[in-house]
């Protein structure tokens, strides 16, 4: 089949309209209850939208409804010390996102006098945003009827239109997304969408295997990543340590302790003087 070939085989009204009402109904009966589903706030949205990249929907929610009511809006997370927030983000790990989630916080209330900007030309200009979620942001917070993908919505299309096909790019799925978008509703939209892709990763083998952008996440035991981990929880109970208590308490590597230290140190999360090391 021709990549054109490809694309016409939902261009046809009636074709849309039957996929569309296909995901409406398993939503109607299935849709999932999420906290973050029940506000119009953009700050909420933008903290559950962060809090959900590579993190599983039930973790969050078991962090996002405390995190909001500690940190209720863009100035109150924007003035936060780092180590109270990197305090409540515990649990949801990749702590670069709690970084990031402040340093939006401060640009929101810094350069757009506390609102979020809805375009999502300017969202990706933002700490931590890429296109997804930008596009989740415009949809979710502001009704805007963007073109996204993210890893459920990816699911369904390679699912239903795909059959048999490899190493499927997101620029093949894309005018899909595009052609069946609910414009009057893309927020309930992009709901049913990933519902649905839920749906389709606990019953069949996970289509995304096939997509050409799929990797495979990296063993977390052992990594550098578990190691950045144990560091910030450290530097949250005490205030400054050495590099050599880091090393006594944490990893026998002292390379590689120095090397993510190094890393923490250029991403804005510790700051290291006299010997010392203490969060940023």
């Amino acid at each position: 089949m021709t990549e054109q070939g490809k694309s016409n085989k939902i261009q046809t009204p009636s074709t849309v309209s039957k996929f569309q009402q296909e995901i409406y109904s398993h939503y109607q009966e299935h849709g999932r209850n999420l906290p973050w589903r029940k506000t119009h706030d953009p700050y909420c949205i933008v903290v559950s939208e962060i809090m959900l990249q590579q993190t599983q929907v039930q973790r969050v929610m078991e962090k996002y409804g405390k995190f909001t009511r500690q940190f209720p809006d863009f100035s109150s997370l924007a003035r936060a010390p780092l180590k109270k927030v990197l305090s409540e983000w515990q649990g949801l790990g990749y702590n670069r996102r709690a970084i990031a989630l402040k340093q939006i916080a401060r640009k929101v209330v810094d350069e757009f006098d506390g609102n979020l900007p809805s375009s999502v030309e300017t969202l990706t200009s933002f700490p931590g945003i890429g296109k997804a979620t930008a596009g989740a942001v415009a949809a979710f917070a502001f009704y805007q009827p963007v073109v996204f993908i993210e890893t459920n919505i990816r699911r369904v299309y390679i699912h239903t239109f795909f059959h048999g096909w490899e190493n499927i790019k997101d620029t093949e799925i894309l005018p899909m997304v595009r052609n069946t978008l609910d414009t009057s509703n893309p927020r309930e939209w992009y709901y049913a969408l990933m519902d649905y892709g839920v749906m389709i990763k606990e019953k069949y083998e996970n289509p995304n295997r096939r997509s050409a952008h799929y990797n495979k996440q990296s063993p977390f035991e052992g990594s550098n990543r578990q190691i950045r981990g144990m560091i910030l929880k450290l530097l949250i109970r005490e205030s400054s340590v050495s590099e050599n208590e880091i090393v006594q308490k944490i990893h026998p590597d002292e390379g590689r302790i120095r090397t993510v230290l190094t890393q923490l140190v250029s991403e804005g999360f510790i700051n290291k003087r006299g010997g010392k090391v203490s969060l940023a």
